[in-house]
């Protein structure tokens, strides 16, 4: 076994770091010049191999590749050989009119695929001779030791040696919704890819913090490359109308054949006509029983189809596919980016006496809150007033909308919070000027919390801390009971109400504040484990899209059966099942399920089992596969790497666009009506998925 391989097997997440150092003959100063170039000639560039291109010649040829185009140019042989060059030129015509249209339609499709493999250009900071330089990432070679902060792109897989607040987001290769927390220490050997939080893997995003890491494989042996080659080996399926194409041309060819032999040997051997004109009288009746214009018909009808889903958003690379749609009975999709928006929204909020359920979903500050299902206004209700002002002033991202599309600088969660207070009516820029920040802790893993002290003009000082519930309720003795009244905090009920948030799927900040005097400059760990006034909590959540709901009730109507299939947490999944209105939401399976289940028993189970959760590629390959075990037409769509081997594998793959869909500028966006999400081109998953069909 060669190293690209040894590297690839080995489990580096459960190694110590400092092992993984002496293993790859590395340091925390990097690796020499000469060393990486040595290296690089030993393992090769860092890039995924290319898939394998069709010339345009061969594209163009391929499309005479059909058993009716076949007989339409053995007819058009006979008809030129027999001198009626009308019929000649009316068959050519057509087979050539066929194969253009289908070759442009390819083509067009390719070259939007090519533009996306364009945008994937990346850059690293690496460690070399004991200084940071940024390199090509193609140049990155295993023991590199590799700086990686907010905003960029892991550019192989690493195993981390160093943190400060890292968060990674994992969703395109793990399905987890929400940014993973990275930490040095080595975890249990059989964990799952999504729980390997002592990996950075190649392809994912840094969303907060910095770290360091070693390089332990690059290219192929990444864990995006395990899954391209997965992608080779997947089995490609024909659609259905291709299938009932060439089985029609079969025996179309079968009958036209005998018929024209019978009526031979009957004019010849029973009637007695001449032998030749016999033959060109069978000619005659082959010839016009060949029904020349109905590939022409399909090709037209076909593109029509592809022009209208184009309107839409949609990206059709194969011409037959557009029929396939409507021969689906079930629909695999993947949860995070594509059900969802990709987008936390602050759903739940708990005070001591109260609890507010937020309206909306993602970064668009549009929507309200609700009590007992009452609709209310944040003036009314100062408790949740206070919480929502906590949550806007100790936040370290920002808000901001451009062409109708809201999007945030910064950490996703913090910018979720801040939606919610932009909801509630807070102008985030008057509150800041109000209350200006003087000093912060920033928030550490280590200490899993965030504070911030500020100052009224009045010289009136407050700090405002949020962060993991549990340590919030060790450091506070009071809890809010409305207005400014404060009582001794009540430990067991608050972590009652955690469970209860986190039994929805939702993840659960705790919010806490205390006051302290005018001339209270600095902040420490002193002033902030002790003493504090606990808030309540919150709880936040990738809820559905809206169009994502009313696709599920229509399909669902319709007789097609729709599956979740997710790397994400199971209790999360069920969360969203419910709300989607699945079948049976709390009857999940999950990876771990998935492998102790045969292909038998597995088949049985797929058929009454409507949520997958923390499931890897090869979990989504095998279900896709059991579906059609049971002779289901099953479209599978997805938005990360991790869903493109079922992709390929399904009868109709539909790749989706970054975060599923983009909102629109001045009108509402058409949407296909399979899954009602308009379609784009996904960077990372047209990228592995390049054989995918639609």
């Amino acid at each position: 076994m060669n190293d690209a391989a040894a590297h690839r097997r080995d489990n580096w997440s459960a190694v110590p770091f400092e092992a993984v150092l002496q293993r790859f003959e590395s340091s925390r100063e990097g690796l020499t010049d000469a060393e990486a170039a040595r290296r690089l000639a030993q393992y090769g560039p860092n890039r995924l191999p290319g898939g394998r291109r069709r010339s345009p010649l061969t594209r163009f040829l391929l499309q005479f590749h059909n058993v009716l185009i076949y007989v339409l140019i053995a007819a058009s042989v006979v008809t030129a050989f027999l001198g009626h060059w009308v019929d000649t030129g009316v068959i050519v015509a057509v087979v050539v009119t066929n194969a253009i249209i289908g070759f442009i339609q390819e083509g067009k499709a390719e070259q939007a695929m090519d533009a996306v493999r364009k945008m994937l250009s990346l850059h690293a900071t690496v460690v070399r001779n004991g200084r940071r330089l940024v390199v090509d990432a193609e140049s990155v070679v295993p023991g590199d030791i590799i700086f990686i902060q907010s905003g960029d792109k892991v550019p192989a897989d690493m195993r981390v040696v160093r943190v400060k607040s890292l968060q990674i987001q994992e969703a395109a290769l793990t399905g987890e919704s929400m940014p993973v927390d990275k930490d040095v220490a080595a975890v249990a050997p059989d964990a799952l890819l999504g729980d390997r939080t002592s990996m950075a893997y190649s392809g994912t995003v840094v969303t907060y913090g910095q770290g360091t890491g070693i390089v332990v494989a690059t290219g192929s042996t990444t864990e995006i490359g395990r899954i391209s080659a997965m992608l080779s080996e997947v089995e490609e399926l024909t659609t259905p109308l291709l299938q009932r194409m060439a089985e029609f041309a079969r025996w179309l060819t079968v009958v036209i054949l005998a018929l024209a032999a019978a009526v031979f040997a009957v004019g010849a051997w029973v009637w007695r006509f001449p032998a030749s004109e016999m033959f060109m009288a069978a000619v005659g009746l082959a010839v016009s029983a060949i029904p020349e214009g109905l590939p022409a018909i399909i090709t037209i009808t076909l593109a029509i189809g592809v022009e209208r889903m184009a309107r839409r958003n949609a990206i059709i690379r194969r011409l037959p596919a557009v029929e396939t749609l409507g021969a689906v009975t079930t629909i695999c999709s993947d949860k995070t980016g594509t059900l969802t928006r990709n987008e936390l929204t602050a759903r739940t909020i708990v005070t001591t006496n109260s609890i507010y359920e937020a309206s909306g979903s993602g970064y668009d500050p549009h929507g309200g809150f609700a009590r007992d299902g009452q609709d209310i206004l944040v003036d009314g209700a100062p408790d949740l007033a206070e919480m929502l002002r906590a949550v806007a002033l100790c936040n370290d991202a920002a808000l901001h909308e451009k062409d109708d599309v809201w999007n945030i600088d910064g950490d996703p969660t913090e910018g979720a919070l801040l939606t919610a207070a932009v909801k509630a009516g807070f102008d985030l820029r008057l509150q800041s000027q109000g209350l200006p920040r003087t000093d912060e802790i920033p928030f550490e893993s280590q200490h899993r919390f965030m504070a911030t002290l500020h100052h009224d003009h009045l010289g009136n000082g407050y700090i405002f801390v949020k962060g993991a519930p549990e340590r919030l309720l060790e450091m506070c003795f009071w809890q809010r009971d409305g207005g400014e009244e404060q009582r001794p905090l009540d430990n067991s009920r608050w972590l009652a109400r955690i469970d209860e948030i986190a039994a929805k799927g939702q993840r659960v900040l705790g919010v806490a504040a205390k006051r302290t005097e005018a001339d209270h400059c600095e902040l420490s760990f002193g002033d902030v484990e002790t003493g504090l006034t606990f808030l309540g909590l919150i709880g936040l959540i990738d809820p559905p899209r809206e169009e994502a709901l009313d696709a599920v009730r229509q399909c669902v109507g319709a007789g097609i059966g729709v599956k979740m299939i997710t790397g994400d947490h199971a209790a999360t999944a069920v969360a969203i099942g419910r709300e989607l209105g699945l079948k049976s939401p709390e009857a999940v399976l999950t990876g771990r399920d998935l492998d102790a289940l045969s292909d038998e028993e597995l088949g049985d189970a797929v058929l009454n089992t409507s949520i997958f959760a923390r499931t890897s590629p090869e979990h989504k390959l095998r279900l896709v596969k059991a579906l059609q075990s049971h002779g289901q037409i099953v479209a599978m769509t997805g938005d990360g790497v991790n869903d493109a081997p079922a992709l390929k594998r399904a009868d109709i793959g539909i790749a989706m666009g970054v975060k599923g869909t983009r909102r629109p500028r001045k009108k509402p966006p058409k949407w296909c009506w399979l899954t009602t999400i308009s379609l784009r081109s996904c960077t990372q998953c047209m990228k592995a998925a390049w054989s995918t069909r639609i």
